[in-house]
């Protein structure tokens, strides 16, 4: 897995094309969990287990950056 390091500020309404890929960045990351989700939940395998852990977290930080990305597009909207 990756963790997303890429986060950018917007100080404009973002393209089509910026959300569809931020919408496709995190299908990316939720499929590529599927496999060790199955691994650790079907198979009891527990190195599947600390794969699905981590992969939570860094779900978790991309959304918390996808959160504040919406943040700052919504007030820099607001103001204009």
């Amino acid at each position: 897995m990756q963790t997303n390091n890429n986060i950018e500020q917007h100080s404009e309404t973002p393209s089509p094309a910026q959300s569809v890929a931020r919408f496709t960045e995190l299908q990316a990351l939720v499929a590529g969990m599927a496999a060790d989700f199955e691994k650790f939940y079907k198979d009891g395998n527990k190195a599947a287990g600390t794969r699905v852990r981590l992969a939570m977290q860094e779900l978790k930080n991309f959304a918390q950056s996808v959160r504040t990305e919406v943040q700052t597009i919504k007030n820099s909207t607001d103001k204009a």
